[in-house]
């Protein structure tokens, strides 16, 4: 895997790359782009938890938009997430229940920052299929106490997209694919030089 070549083919994907060498440079990162009483939202993130982020952005110089507040969440300054995926060709991947992030990642927020783990580089978006099915999904189900397949088996019940355990608390229920931006530099990845997160 180079890394070089990734974070050139999303920004040939109108998405601003940035290296990280380690989380704490990450979260100095994310603070330079955030300014003062800037609102914020952001997708339930183990990797934003990881790098001190969810942390340093509910102190008192921001304005923190809860994941409820749907109106707020697409008006905010910006959404601060992690990814499920990064193919090496530079798209993102994401599969969301209830959607509120990957809704605010495709429109919405003024401004995207994605922070992710150089583990969560795949190769295509078939492997991202399968990192999610695989990894994120089932760890990800059982930190949120989900009854399903996958958190009692590490597994989806399939390696096909178009199949899902169709319960009720499945959490594979949207999939997005952010390729080529329209709008140049709404979307700051940031690759961090750790394994982070699901």
């Amino acid at each position: 895997m180079d890394i070089n070549k990734v974070l050139d083919n999303l920004r040939k994907n109108n998405m601003n790359a940035v290296f990280a060498e380690n989380r704490d440079c990450a979260r100095e990162l994310v603070k330079e782009m955030l300014f003062e009483d800037a609102s914020i939202t952001t997708g339930g993130s183990v990797t934003l938890d990881q790098c001190g982020i969810t942390k340093m952005i509910r102190e008192d110089r921001y304005r923190l938009v809860e994941r409820g507040d749907k109106a707020a969440m697409f008006s905010a300054d910006f959404i601060l997430s992690g990814t499920n995926a990064i193919t090496e060709d530079g798209k993102l991947y994401n599969v969301d229940g209830y959607s509120n992030r990957v809704a605010c990642i495709c429109h919405g927020p003024k401004k995207v920052i994605i922070v992710a783990g150089v583990n969560k580089i795949v190769k295509d978006i078939q492997q991202a299929v399968l990192r999610v099915k695989h990894i994120a999904a089932p760890k990800n189900c059982i930190r949120l106490s989900r009854n399903t397949p996958c958190a009692r088996t590490g597994k989806c019940i399939s390696d096909d997209i178009n199949k899902t355990c169709n319960t009720a608390d499945m959490i594979c229920c949207n999939y997005v694919i952010s390729a080529k931006q329209r709008e140049q530099g709404r979307i700051t990845v940031i690759i961090v030089n750790e394994e982070l997160g699901y």
